[in-house]
């Protein structure tokens, strides 16, 4: 039998006794339960899904001191932070099981019929939406809780109608066996078919291969790597009935500071990015990995201010050694690539130091590997000649989840022309603060164009999550019992 071992994140020491990896027949056999799940999930109320989120929002906060002590050993991101979290996972499960209670799952669009011929005239039409089916789950390794076991993917496909298997990350796997153990007891408590929430777990690529190409599985949703992502959409293109997947990779999240709000605000704006930074360790998908800036005094004072405030950060370990190698390679290639070190220091064999460098526009653009994503606390500065070469360089990029404007308040042909180029290659666009942090909103869009995104069209936080596994189905001259439902499906 395969076995997986958790590790101490600060100490790299094993942590807790080893787990069984996954068998092929145990995936196999989580998907079929969760498709025998899915004809009465599908067909629930929206009181029965906001009882059962509810539910397992409490489960996940009575257990609150456990849990966060056992993730703080895996992922060394601290009781704040990791409590903050924990609060944010129930505050998603809530905001879910308000919007099944109130029936937005169920909406409908009723269009009576018109008399007479085509085209004014047509029958009666119903245009409601249905649960897609089982989703597979893939969780993330930088949010233990609002992007894993019970985050924002199983609670939204739970709220539209989908039952889950979670394919549980390697990073955390004593804290996702002990979640998973919770969503037991509620499913049980509840009288839910256990199968509605599945969990599987292994060490490399096999598991969650075998999941999607699984033909239970009607969707997949996953947050990591563009590469790991790219390969399991791949996957999921390549069934002989390929599913739609909703995938979040990579992102470099520009930050562009013109001179006038550096010239009042720079000291102050270079504390606040430095702490954006090294937020987390840098492990965060919104992460701002680059800052673009016109030649000017105040960018070079601005650059210099951000300097000073970066030494003084003190990122805490990463979540896996893996990572951790990651980071280390991708800082030497982008020195390696031509970017000019401003602050490279040795970090410790338990955390990394922050690095920041430095590049012209010209070389930025006409090199890939100056902009591919440096997971950690790291970041590069482009330094452009004109509004006309920041664009070039957003262009560049080609694709994340934000881009921050900093100093766009004047309505001019410049600020217009950065607005239309920040917002054709990002999901969300801040003219205040910093992108760390993503709030789960009704407005929220987390998603952009490739490689930040896999359907950029979709976002993986806030209430529209959910319409990732809904599909619309028009009802023509349907009969009344069947209107009478008001879109719950049968």
């Amino acid at each position: 039998m395969n076995t997986l071992q958790s590790f101490k994140a600060r100490s790299g020491e094993p942590f807790g006794a080893p787990l069984p990896a996954s068998t092929p027949e145990q995936v196999d056999a989580a998907a079929v339960a969760a498709q025998a799940a899915f004809a009465s999930w599908s067909a629930s109320t929206g009181a029965a899904r906001g009882a059962l989120l509810r539910a397992l929002a409490a489960a996940l906060e009575a257990d609150r001191d456990e849990l966060v002590a056992v993730a703080d050993e895996e992922t060394a991101l601290g009781p704040v932070r990791l409590n903050g979290e924990l609060d944010r996972t129930g505050f998603q499960l809530r905001r879910f099981a308000e919007i099944a209670e109130r029936g937005v799952p169920f909406e409908t669009t009723v269009d009576p019929a018109v008399a007479g011929p085509p085209p004014a005239g047509h029958p009666a039409m119903v245009r409601l939406r249905v649960p897609l089916g089982p989703v597979a789950m893939f969780s993330a390794s930088n949010f233990p809780f609002a992007f894993s076991v019970l985050g924002g993917d199983t609670a939204s496909a739970l709220a539209a109608g989908c039952p889950v298997v979670v394919k549980a990350h390697s990073g955390h796997l004593v804290l996702s066996n002990r979640v998973f153990g919770l969503v037991q007891q509620v499913l049980k408590a509840q009288n839910l078919p256990a199968g509605l929430i599945g969990m599987i777990q292994g060490g490399g690529s096999d598991v969650g291969v075998r999941l999607v190409r699984h033909p239970a599985m009607a969707a997949g949703a996953f947050t990591g790597s563009t590469r790991g992502g790219a390969a399991l959409q791949a996957e999921a293109n390549a069934r002989p009935r390929p599913i739609p997947f909703y995938g979040e990779l990579g992102s470099t999240n520009p930050v562009i500071a013109l001179p006038g709000i550096l010239a009042a605000r720079g000291a102050e704006l270079a504390g606040v990015l430095a702490g954006s930074i090294s937020l987390g360790c840098g492990q965060f998908c919104t992460s701002p990995g680059v800052i673009v800036l016109l030649k000017d005094p105040a960018s070079d004072a601005f650059v210099q201010h951000l300097t000073t405030a970066l030494a003084t950060q003190k990122p805490h370990a990463m979540l896996t050694p893996g990572m951790r190698g990651a980071f280390d390679a991708g800082v030497s290639h982008m020195a390696a690539a031509g970017a000019q070190p401003l602050l490279q220091e040795a970090g410790s064999a338990e955390a990394p130091r922050p690095f920041l460098a430095q590049v012209d526009a010209v070389n930025f653009i006409a090199k890939t590997e100056l902009r591919e994503e440096v997971f950690g606390p790291s970041s590069l500065i482009v330094r452009a000649d004109s509004v006309a070469q920041v664009l070039d360089v957003l262009h560049a990029v080609g694709g994340s989840l934000t881009v921050t404007l900093w100093g766009a308040e004047d309505d001019n042909a410049d600020t217009r022309a950065l607005v239309r180029g920040a917002t054709a290659i990002a999901g969300r666009v801040l003219f205040a603060g910093v992108p760390t942090g993503v709030a789960v909103t009704a407005a929220q869009q987390h998603g952009g164009p490739w490689p930040s995104s896999t359907q950029p069209m979709t976002t993986s936080v806030g209430d529209a999550a959910m319409e990732r596994f809904l599909r619309p189905v028009a009802l023509q001259d349907a009969p009344a019992w069947l209107l009478a439902r008001r879109g719950q499906p049968c």
